[in-house]
């Protein structure tokens, strides 16, 4: 008998998939909007200027202040430092060496390692984690796969299109186990755009202090999603203020445009210095069996630019022109439908922040976007704002509007 006949194909990955269609469709007018990268006003995949400075001089140094060699375990000290000061700020736990950080394969990896090390070392109650409803398509394989169990605390709301709070802090309160793990965006939640204020954070710490839950936070957007690094970053230095033990994987796939590199940390906030060194030690035993050591290249990107002042300013100069460009499609598209009296309401399109908008379309309506006018989305009507610009906003608006009108026609 065969060795693998009686194994079946596996489904394709919706997200990846969208692509592939996008790039088996020979019309002009086609628009990918599943991709979760920056694309330039062209449409095109865009290298900071920041990054090819850095390249240029990691090129220099080759074989002598930097080489092919293998990285340590857990990626090198400059780059936990940086990535530290960067996500938490000047904070106690960073003077007192109070988090353990080590290099990731970007924002996924952090989040694989994180899980195997909670199954690992933690107790029971910890293994449940709790995710929004809706979330990153990954995430709950991640933890399925280190053998979490993911449960689901109500996020988003189809009426008001914005957050349903009452139903997270209701739920997160009656049904979670006290010492569970909760997963929790940052900034610029993925898929819906929506975040919690301020006011809103302070309550979620209210019932996390109260639950005694362990925070997970997921980092991916910081800086990209409102152009300043600072301000992308309260929520995560909030927590670190309150006294809180948690995670936080950070990822420089989007707001450096290093998304091949799979460059990021993980960081470990802990009670002391000694428990942080005893941490890293042992997530060096769940990265050892697992890929060995991390890769150089983007961890020496990310030092140049995060270890170079000048590169720094010049950093934050070209994200804030990243997240404006998002910010003007966001209101182009807005601004369009209603203009064109598209049956909505659309303001939720400019309240979301980031590179998503959870649109509100039906799926219905998704799949006539696809089939009928080459548009390629998620069925679940998550956008990439990325894939907009100024060519062809308005193909989108019009688009958006036959496929609203066609499939309200054809319910009645």
């Amino acid at each position: 008998m065969p060795l693998f006949s009686h194994i079946p194909e596996a489904p394709a990955d919706p997200i990846l998939n969208t692509t592939k269609l996008f790039n088996d469709d020979a019309d002009p007018r086609k628009i990918n909007l599943g991709v979760g990268a920056y694309r330039s006003e062209a449409g095109k995949p865009y290298v900071l200027d920041v990054v090819r400075e850095a390249e240029e001089e990691i090129l220099k140094e080759l074989g002598t202040g930097n080489n092919k060699e293998y990285s340590t375990i857990d990626g090198p000290a400059d780059l936990h430092q940086l990535c530290r000061e960067l996500i938490f700020g000047d904070c106690a736990s960073v003077r007192e060496n109070r988090i353990a950080s080590l290099q990731a394969l970007s924002g996924t990896g952090a989040l694989r390692i994180v899980a195997e090390f909670v199954k690992t070392h933690l107790p029971e109650e910890a293994h449940e984690i709790w995710v929004s409803d809706p979330t990153w398509g990954n995430h709950t394989a991640i933890f399925q796969k280190a053998g979490l169990t993911p449960k689901v605390y109500p996020y988003w709301n189809p009426t008001t299109k914005g957050i349903d709070f009452e139903g997270m802090i209701g739920t997160l309160r009656s049904q979670a186990k006290d010492g569970s793990m909760v997963l929790l965006h940052a900034c610029a939640h993925n898929p819906t755009g929506v975040d919690p204020t301020r006011e809103q954070w302070k309550e979620i710490a209210k019932v996390v202090k109260e639950k005694r839950l362990i925070p997970l936070m997921d980092s991916a957007y910081q800086g990209y999603a409102s152009g300043d690094l600072e301000y992308d970053a309260w929520a995560t230095r909030f927590f670190e203020s309150e006294g809180f033990e948690f995670f936080m994987c950070q990822s420089f796939a989007k707001n450096l445009g290093l998304y091949g590199e799979r460059i990021g940390c993980v960081h470990i906030v802990c009670n002391s210095a000694s428990e942080a060194k005893v941490v890293t030690s042992q997530m060096n035993l769940v990265i050892r069996p697992m890929y060995s050591s991390p890769p150089k290249h983007g961890a020496l990107i990310v030092c140049k630019v995060l270890g170079n002042p000048e590169r720094m300013a010049k950093w934050r100069h070209e994200l804030k022109a990243m997240a404006d460009r998002i910010l003007e499609v966001r209101a182009l598209l807005r601004k369009g439908l209603e203009e064109k009296g598209t049956p909505g309401p659309w303001n939720h399109i400019t309240d979301q922040i980031g590179m998503f908008s959870f649109t509100g379309l039906a799926p219905s309506e998704c799949e006539r976007l696809i089939s009928q006018h080459h548009i390629y989305l998620l069925k679940s009507g998550r956008i990439s704002l990325a894939g907009l610009n100024r060519s062809n906003v308005q193909y989108m608006i019009d688009s958006i509007d036959e496929a609203r009108r066609f499939c309200s026609q054809s319910k009645l």
